[in-house]
C-alpha cells in the first residue's frame, strides 16, 4: 500500500498543491514538543480531500468517467468531486445532508456539482447513492472508503515526512478512516519507529471504539461541531488499515476542539475548520501525551460563518 501512496505522488503532481508545513513556538512551549503542522487548509478545495479525490477520479477508465461521478459528502470530498470532476470534464452529482455547512454545499455547487439533498436522521447516503447508481448508471467514488482516495489521503503525510524528516508521533483526524489510514502508511514506510495517534471527537467515537475493540461501531450522525467526522462509522477498506498501522486513538472534547480552532486563529493565524484541529485540540488538552519531534495534519480550513461566530463566541 506504501507504493501506492508514492504512485498516488506522481498521479497529483502539477494539480494538487504541495502544502506547506508551519511551526509555532507558543504551540510547543504549551506542549513541551516540536510540533510540525502540514498545513491542508492551504490545498486546493480548503482541505485534503483534492488529493484522494484527484487520484481516485483521474485513474477512471472513459467509460466510467462518462457515465459520470456520484458521491456522498457532508462537504470537503464533494467540494473535491465537485472540482476534480470540473477539471477532468466529467458530470458530479453529491448527495448531500441537509445539515451540512451553507459554504460547503456552495462551493460544490460553484464548482458545478448538482446536490441532492437528503435528511440524514430518515437515511443512509450511502443507500441513496447505491439506488441513483443503479438507476442511472453514475460511477460512485465514496469519500473515504476506497483504495485509491486513502493513497491519495496519505501524500499529505508523504510530504510531511519529506519535508522535516523523522518524526516520533503523527497526529491525524479520524471521520471515516481515509486521512488516518492513509497518513499512517506513510507514516510507517517513512519512518518505522513513528507512532501514529488518530483523533476524533467524543461524541463521535466510533473509531476509538472500533479500533480498541477490533469490532467495528457505529454511530449515527453525532451532534459534533466538527461535521466532517460525523461518518457512522469506519469502512470495509479503512478499518483493517486503521487496525494494522494505527498505533492509539484518542478523542477530545468539543470544548477542546473550539479551544483549538481559537489557539489556531489568534496565536498561528491559521484558519483551521474544527475536524482539521482535532490533533491540536489533543495536544492542547493533553488527551495526546506525545513528546518529542510530533507532526500534525491540519485536516482542511473550510468553516462557513455560522460555525465561526459560534466559536469565536464561545
Amino acid at each position: 500500500m506504501f507504493e501506492l501512496i508514492k504512485a498516488a505522488a506522481a498521479h497529483i503532481k502539477g494539480h494538487a498543491h504541495r502544502t506547506p508545513v508551519m511551526t509555532s513556538r507558543t504551540l510547543d512551549a504549551k506542549t513541551g514538543a516540536a510540533v510540525y503542522l502540514k498545513c491542508e487548509n492551504f490545498q486546493r478545495a480548503g482541505a485534503f480531500k483534492f488529493r484522494g479525490a484527484f487520484n481516485a477520479i483521474s485513474q477512471l477508465s472513459d467509460a466510467e468517467k462518462a457515465r459520470g461521478v456520484l458521491t456522498y459528502s457532508s462537504g470537503n470530498h464533494a467540494q473535491a468531486v465537485a472540482l476534480v470532476c470540473r477539471e477532468l470534464g466529467v458530470s458530479a452529482t453529491v448527495v448531500m445532508p441537509g445539515n451540512a455547512p451553507a459554504t460547503k454545499r456552495a462551493a460544490a455547487e460553484g464548482y458545478g456539482a448538482t446536490i441532492v439533498e437528503y435528511d440524514p436522521a430518515a437515511r443512509q447516503r450511502e443507500d441513496i447513492a447505491n439506488e441513483m447508481a443503479a438507476a442511472h448508471g453514475y460511477t460512485i467514488v465514496p469519500p473515504y472508503d476506497h483504495t485509491d482516495v486513502v493513497a491519495g489521503q496519505g501524500t499529505a503525510a508523504l510530504e510531511l515526512f519529506e519535508e522535516v524528516g523523522e518524526l516520533d508521533y503523527l497526529l491525524a483526524p479520524c471521520g471515516g478512516g481515509g486521512l488516518l489510514s492513509g497518513s499512517a502508511i506513510a507514516g510507517k514506510g517513512m519512518c518505522p519507529s513513528c507512532k501514529v495517534v488518530g483523533v476524533e471527537p467524543a461524541l463521535a467515537d466510533d473509531a476509538t471504539r472500533s479500533f480498541r475493540t477490533g469490532k467495528l461501531h457505529t454511530v449515527h450522525n453525532p451532534p459534533t461541531i466538527a461535521d466532517g467526522t460525523r461518518t457512522p462509522y469506519l469502512g470495509k477498506v479503512t478499518f483493517p488499515l486503521v487496525l494494522k498501522y494505527v498505533d492509539d486513538m484518542q478523542t477530545v472534547t468539543e470544548a477542546a476542539i473550539i479551544a483549538a480552532v481559537r489557539f489556531l486563529l489568534y496565536r498561528a493565524k491559521l484558519v483551521v475548520e474544527p475536524s482539521g484541529a482535532l490533533g491540536v485540540a489533543a495536544l492542547l488538552s493533553g488527551a495526546a501525551a506525545v513528546t518529542g519531534r510530533v507532526g500534525v495534519i491540519l485536516s482542511g480550513g473550510n468553516m462557513d460563518a455560522a460555525t465561526l461566530t459560534t466559536i469565536l463566541n464561545h
